[in-house]
């Protein structure tokens, strides 16, 4: 038997309708994925191609919120093309960025003021980025710069880059931060070795290195707070 198109179903089982009747609340991941992909495919609504999607990812709102388009379209999810795969991919993006300027703090005092805009930052990316936070002498942020993007298992930081950043915004300390997609915290030899070698690069200009933060979607760790820095 064919599936009813979402327009013949009953008022409170179509997702926009709901939502105007019921407020967003009431609505399923699969019902707001929908409302996204707006349409479907002869014998499969909307809903029913949100819920294909959801079952290919487990279910899992993280794992694909860090999907790419084309990671996206690479699930093989019969109807959901690249324009539906863009709306997705995009209504992600505009929740990340909602959520890092809410957490983001103009003043900062300690890993705590500034890692849950780090981990909204970064946490879903699949490769390892780099980024520096730029703080003047009130410990209010000048400006944050993505250094280096690499691989699944590591980036690399260039110092000079870093101190004619600071320079450039007239800087007097800094805080260092990547992302592990692996979500391990730890940080590893490499990751000590290129803080001690941007901290010790920055002592020539005054500049400080306030910390540096490893985040990833299970929380962060601190090199200050852990007494490592």
């Amino acid at each position: 038997m064919d599936k009813q198109p979402i327009k013949h179903w009953a008022l409170d089982d179509r997702p926009r309708e709901k939502l105007l009747l019921k407020g967003i609340d009431s609505l399923s991941n699969a019902e707001l994925i929908a409302i996204l992909i707006n349409n479907g495919i002869k014998n499969m609504s909307a809903v029913d191609l949100a819920k294909d999607l959801l079952n290919a990812v487990n279910n899992d709102l993280q794992r694909l919120g860090k999907l790419s388009v084309k990671e996206i379209q690479r699930l093989n999810i019969k109807g959901l093309g690249e324009a539906k795969a863009i709306a997705i991919n995009a209504a992600f993006a505009l929740g990340t960025r909602r959520d890092c300027s809410i957490k983001r703090k103009t003043k900062i005092f300690s890993s705590k003021d500034i890692a849950p805009y780090l981990q909204a930052q970064l946490q879903y990316k699949q490769h390892e980025i780099f980024m520096v936070v730029y703080l003047n002498r009130a410990n209010k942020i000048l400006h944050h710069q993505i250094i280096s993007e690499g691989g699944i298992t590591g980036t690399v930081a260039d110092p000079r880059i870093i101190i004619k950043i600071a320079l450039e915004h007239h800087a007097t300390s800094i805080i260092l931060s990547h992302n592990h997609p692996s979500g391990n915290l730890k940080p590893s030899l490499q990751d000590e070795l290129l803080t001690r070698k941007i901290k010790d690069a920055s002592k020539y200009f005054d500049i400080e290195v306030l910390d540096h933060i490893i985040v990833s979607d299970e929380g962060f760790f601190s090199f200050a707070d852990e007494g490592i820095l």
